[in-house]
């Protein structure tokens, strides 16, 4: 394709002949100088530890024929084409999706931002309309589908190239809907630039990302921006119970609706009754038995609903195929002890907010005389204030607290334990215990629950590994607790 013809409806100035311009011919387009091979657009993004422009002189020695810049090299070379854009982030997405013929525009394409839930709706959803027979794709923190195909996947959203290129193979097997999480981080650095959705959907704010974000106020504002990019053909589904809710509806162009349990809102539900397997509902005057458990989890269960039915899809099967959804994997998935009669759930909570709504749950189900023990540790190079209040809302939920490692990758993991204990009162201390090594810590929960008791192991969830010293080692809470179930008298 030419770049004349992938810079159609893109404001840009250059110092290059228009007829060079009109006859470069681009194959492939990368922000990394490394990936750079002959017939390649190079982008230059300023990123958070590096500024791309400075290889600019590298892509072009590696075949680059054209560099997209905010600022021009002092010294630039006749062969190559050199286009200058207000934004080359925004610029790498839209390039990158014109480059594939634009394959979202083709499929109805439905994100979900917010600080929890992405990766449970954007599944389900994914999972039910597949279960109604529409060819689907994925695009998840856990992992990407392609129907059946799974592709690994390094970041909630890949970067621009790489989710063009996903939304082509989908597009290309024949794909009609593609659910996919949108985090802040993408929003902020225009990954999804480029891609036509059919609606958004928004799920709760909560403290998350500061280390990225600085401020509570730019990590809102990077949410938003999500909403306010729909088109005026798209729909906005935001949650009402959350006073954050009205804020993403403010400027978008979209169809706006709402879903609560409690606040006034277009769908809305009630919960009926509470069971350890499985939760009784009500969703638009039907009684309707879901698999999944708690409060969080209605709210994830109704977004769906309703972003099904605002897709087309009739009230009644889309309530039908609600009621066979099961949990996602690493989301408040439970494990029984046959021989000792206890329950451990896994779940990725690794906010406040998400420890808070897991743990309520647990105390919820939780029989007369039982406890809750709960085994938490915070992430290394991250939101450094979110860990003594970690560690008090655990506290305060759970009979004994384990504190234990999570992913320190450059910290010192006793330092971020510390950082932990910081939050807790004496009497809280006095029922915690801390523990570095996160499968002794998994292991001492289970020795310390009796029959009745719940354990809660959170913060990794579907993470099959764990990162310590910048090196990431095999890991999975999941694989610990059964191990110990083995070995039980």
């Amino acid at each position: 394709m030419t770049l004349s013809t992938l810079l159609q409806g893109i404001a840009y100035t250059s110092p290059s002949d228009p007829a060079l311009i009109a006859g470069c011919e681009i194959t492939h387009i990368t922000e990394d100088s490394r990936a750079v091979k002959p017939g390649t657009l190079f982008v230059a993004l300023r990123g958070v530890h590096a500024d791309g422009h400075r290889f600019v002189p590298a892509a072009i020695e590696a075949g680059a024929r054209a560099v997209l810049v905010e600022t021009l090299p002092e010294e630039q070379r006749a062969d190559v084409v050199y286009i200058v854009v207000g934004s080359t982030a925004e610029v790498l997405g839209l390039t990158s999706s014109a480059l594939h013929g634009h394959p979202s525009q083709a499929m109805q394409v439905v994100g979900v931002t917010g600080t929890n839930g992405k990766t449970t709706i954007a599944t389900l959803l994914f999972r039910l309309f597949r279960a109604a027979g529409y060819r689907c794709g994925l695009l998840s923190t856990v992992c990407n589908y392609i129907e059946d195909e799974a592709v690994p996947a390094t970041h909630t959203t890949p970067s621009a190239p790489e989710l063009q290129a996903l939304l082509a193979r989908m597009q290309a097997a024949g794909c009609t809907h593609v659910f996919m999480e949108v985090s802040s981080h993408a929003m902020a650095q225009h990954r999804a630039a480029g891609v036509h959705f059919r609606g958004g959907i928004f799920t709760n704010l909560t403290r998350d990302h500061l280390d990225y974000h600085g401020t509570v106020q730019e990590y809102l504002r990077a949410k938003k921006s999500f909403f306010d990019g729909l088109d005026k053909d798209a729909f906005a589904l935001t949650n009402a119970d959350d006073k954050n809710g009205a804020v993403m509806l403010q400027n978008t162009r979209a169809h706006k609706y709402s879903y609560a349990l409690r606040a006034a809102a277009d769908y809305r539900a009630e919960i009926l009754e509470l069971y350890p397997y499985g939760t009784q509902l009500r969703i638009a005057g039907v009684e309707v038995l879901v698999r999944l458990v708690g409060e969080f989890n209605v709210y994830n269960l109704l977004a769906v609903y309703a972003a099904a039915t605002l897709l087309g899809m009739s009230k009644e099967e889309a309530l039908r195929r609600l009621s066979e959804l099961t949990a996602v994997d690493g989301r408040f998935q439970s494990f029984i002890s046959e021989k000792r009669g206890y329950i451990a759930v896994v779940d990725y909570a690794h906010t406040p907010d998400a420890l808070i709504n897991v743990l309520e749950t647990l105390s919820s189900l939780r029989s007369k005389g039982s406890k809750i023990i709960c085994v938490v540790g915070c992430g290394g190079d991250r939101d450094r204030g979110k860990r003594p209040i970690m560690a008090h809302e655990a506290a305060v939920r759970a009979d004994r607290l384990i504190l234990t490692s999570d992913n320190p990758r450059s910290e010192d993991p006793v330092a971020i334990i510390e950082e932990m204990r910081a939050g807790l009162s004496p009497e809280e201390l006095s029922r915690t215990l801390s523990i570095t090594d996160r499968a002794e810590a998994i292991r001492t929960a289970t020795m310390l629950a009796s029959a009745g008791d719940l354990i809660l192991v959170a913060g990794k969830g579907h993470e099959t590994y764990q990162e310590i010293a910048g090196v990431r080692h095999h890991f999975d809470d999941r694989e610990i607790i059964l191990e110990q179930f083995a070995h039980e008298a």
